[in-house]
């Protein structure tokens, strides 16, 4: 409760209270690492502070509960019903997520735009040319990696971080996405995220730039002592 308070006073939405909101982050708590899904948390929350700072208005330019199942699921290709094809995990994931909202009687319009959010949400250049809820969901994902955070108060970074710690969360999210690729090459086509990673942890020194920028961003995993503005503590 008081982790839940001192998001509210510094400034962040309080997550959305619907069955299916509480139902998408229960799903990707229970299926995901505990790292994974607390990123997919700080990436709605994030996502919703870049909305509120680029002036997108909830309810008339995103639907906001969209936007954080989104968020919540984006990465759901990395769990274990994920690995079992192969196919991207973003599109594996996308497609997880659609079959739950399919579940919770979407109209596909709104199925279709989630998917949209998810399959592309490793695609800079692209997922901001597409809808509103798509950037949101590239660009709030992005900001857990340190990228954009400009628009996030010191107060806001710790509040999140306090409620959803990090868990060396990039060096698992890259595990996740090697180890899937290892095991079935097609999930790494050339040239994508998953076929970078995998060249990159292969070889000296066997850690991404990935990494390397999020450890030395603004709430970086390895800076966290708190002498980074913002940083959790």
């Amino acid at each position: 409760m008081e982790t839940m308070n001192e998001l509210l006073a510094s400034g962040v939405p309080p997550l959305p209270d619907t069955p299916m909101a509480r139902e998408a982050l229960a799903l990707a708590q229970k299926t995901e690492s505990a790292a994974t899904a607390n990123h997919s948390v700080r990436s709605a929350l994030f996502a919703r502070l870049r909305a509120d700072h680029q002036g997108a208005e909830a309810g008339r330019d995103y639907d906001p509960e969209l936007l954080f199942v989104a968020c919540v699921l984006h990465d759901l290709g990395l769990t274990r019903a994920g690995g079992e094809s192969d196919r991207r995990f973003e599109v594996e994931g996308a497609d997880l997520a659609a079959g739950f909202l399919t579940g919770h009687g979407l109209p596909a319009a709104d199925v279709d735009a989630v998917w949209e959010a998810i399959a592309l949400h490793t695609s800079p250049g692209i997922a901001e040319a597409r809808s509103t809820l798509c950037a949101l969901v590239h660009l709030g994902t992005g900001m857990d990696f340190g990228i954009g955070t400009e628009c996030v108060s010191d107060a806001a970074g710790r509040a999140i971080h306090a409620a959803y710690p990090r868990l060396s969360m990039a060096t698992t999210i890259v595990d996740e996405i090697v180890a899937q690729a290892r095991r079935r090459p097609p999930k790494a086509p050339p040239f994508s995220l998953a076929a970078e990673l995998l060249r990159e942890r292969s070889t000296p020194p066997h850690r991404t730039r990935l990494e390397a920028m999020t450890d030395t961003a603004r709430w970086g995993d390895r800076s966290v002592s708190g002498k980074k503005p913002g940083a959790p503590s």
